[in-house]
């Protein structure tokens, strides 16, 4: 069936929407020279949490994300990044959008992160629907950071049909939380027998900077999970470039010796 080559971007996005479009374009150039199909930015990208995403905030076809669909086009490979799009009640929805050849979706993020003393429903309204792109015939499903805890969403993805799934984050530092990050990882693609292709936020303190105080900025470690809970691949704290190959004959394989979702009872 063929493989689906994805580049994991870990970029430390700043407060200004255009200069983070830079850092897209430059991983995007690295990521074609690498023979990515697909590059995956974090959670985000258009700006960094610990600031206002009001004033930010484009629609899904505004001119952020035009210009996101350019590079993805000038590079002919799929980007999904994060970014913040209006609500209708006033909040902004933490949007996943994924735009270049014959791709054109975003998804809004369901799982709101109320946890660790953080409110993020204060700022921002949840989405309600899985999304599944298709990139070269392979379904690759669309997840964001706190969604990672709810191993129903990704069981639901694999039932319509996800064979990879991307899990775009800017995870919340603190005690456990890179052990909890690494674990929740490789469950998620356990659960859902698909590979799962992480791609978070650098750690701000590896470049020298500090962390917005209470706010989830991104802890690194973004890492690729095969259908058997195995890391491929997985990077440090600092930003960097991370490639994979996922074989999707290796899908197949997977659910025939843990059937896990034909054997569901519940």
């Amino acid at each position: 069936m063929g493989a689906l080559r994805v580049a994991l971007a870990q970029i430390l996005a700043g407060p200004d929407p255009q200069a983070n479009l830079d850092l897209v374009a430059q991983a995007a150039t690295e990521a074609e020279l690498g023979r990515a199909q697909l590059v995956v930015f974090p959670e985000a990208t258009m700006r960094c949490f610990g600031l206002p995403l009001n004033e930010i905030a484009e629609p899904v076809d505004g001119p952020w994300a035009q210009r996101l669909a350019q590079i993805a086009y000038q590079h002919s490979l799929v980007i999904i990044a994060g970014m913040f799009c209006p609500s209708d009640d006033g909040r902004v929805r933490n949007t996943l959008r994924a735009v270049g050849p014959d791709v054109d979706a975003f998804y809004d993020k369901i799982h709101l992160f109320d946890a660790f003393g953080f409110v993020e429903s204060q700022t921002v309204a949840a989405g309600s629907e899985p999304v599944i792109i298709s990139i070269a015939g392979v379904r690759v499903g669309l997840t964001t950071c706190y969604d990672v805890r709810f191993p129903g969403l990704y069981t639901r993805l694999a039932d319509l049909g996800a064979q990879v799934i991307c899990l775009a984050a800017s995870w919340g530092a603190g005690a456990g939380k890179i052990d909890q990050w690494k674990l929740l990882t490789r469950a998620r693609a356990l659960d859902s027998t698909t590979y799962l292709v992480a791609a978070g936020q650098a750690d701000p303190s590896s470049v020298g900077a500090k962390r917005k105080s209470g706010a989830p900025t991104g802890i690194g470690h973004s890492a690729a999970v095969s259908p058997y809970g195995e890391v491929l691949a997985e990077l440090g704290p600092s930003p960097s470039l991370l490639f994979v190959e996922c074989d999707i004959e290796v899908i197949d394989q997977a659910r025939a010796t843990i059937p896990v979702l034909a054997n569901r009872r519940f």
